[in-house]
């Protein structure tokens, strides 16, 4: 029953999409909570940065979401203290995962009812983007869905993902797969956030898009995707 819970929960949450390309790595989220008299300040509701390599977009309950969070950039912090390095994405994905798990063992405690994309770049393999679910299992992609609309999501990203994608087509991509999957006619940013990991310069960044960023992205894709309906 628990289980039951944790998964609906994170099926019933707005639209998160994930996806790599040659340039960088890119996860999209759709914001359930959103009015122009809240103050999120600096907060945000689906994406977060772990370090300026890594970061992640969230499907299920947020509370939960933002403890694992946590334990996400201890962990990173801890790699750098003590290698000098950044950790790489895999082995960060591992380890929350085996406290993912940990927590499916035991009488008394319930499992995280949480998923994550989680994407970034290291030097053995470059851009990476992983799935987690609440079990602790966890799987490499191109690209990925998670939360309401997910099989409309990867049927789209199935059917038009390149993996010689650049930023701006990739991006492109991410707002026709949102266009198709959210429940409202004008998505725009009070509705959305879009994060990237990309390489400027000779440095790996994570940037979030701004409010503008986004909505010319959505605003130049909507005509696109109306057109593809009516072919």
């Amino acid at each position: 029953m628990q289980v039951e819970y944790a998964m609906e929960a994170i099926n019933n949450a707005g639209t998160t999409v994930g996806l790599t390309c040659k340039d960088g790595v890119i996860i999209a989220g759709e914001k359930k909570i959103s009015s122009k008299l809240l103050d999120m300040g600096k907060q945000s509701e689906k994406l977060f940065q772990i370090n300026n390599q890594m970061f992640c977009g969230v499907a299920g309950i947020t509370s939960d979401a933002m403890i694992l969070v946590n334990k996400l950039r201890l962990s990173a912090q801890q790699h750098i203290y003590t290698y000098g390095q950044s950790m790489p994405v895999e082995q960060l994905v591992t380890s929350i995962c085996d406290t993912k798990q940990g927590y499916t063992q035991y009488g008394g405690l319930r499992p995280f009812g949480v998923s994550f994309l989680i994407g970034g770049y290291d030097t053995h393999h470059g851009w990476q983007l992983y799935h987690t679910d609440p079990s602790g299992n966890y799987s490499g992609w191109k690209a990925y869905t998670i939360g309401q609309h997910k099989n409309t999501a990867h049927e789209i990203l199935k059917k038009d993902w390149q993996p010689d994608l650049s930023m701006q087509q990739a991006l492109e991509l991410t707002a026709k797969v949102l266009i198709k999957t959210m429940d409202t006619p004008n998505p725009n940013a009070e509705k959305l956030e879009i994060s990237v990991v990309e390489k400027v310069g000779s440095e790996v960044k994570y940037r979030r898009l701004t409010d503008a960023e986004v909505n010319k992205l959505m605003a130049d894709a909507t005509p696109k995707a109306e057109e593809e309906e009516k072919a």
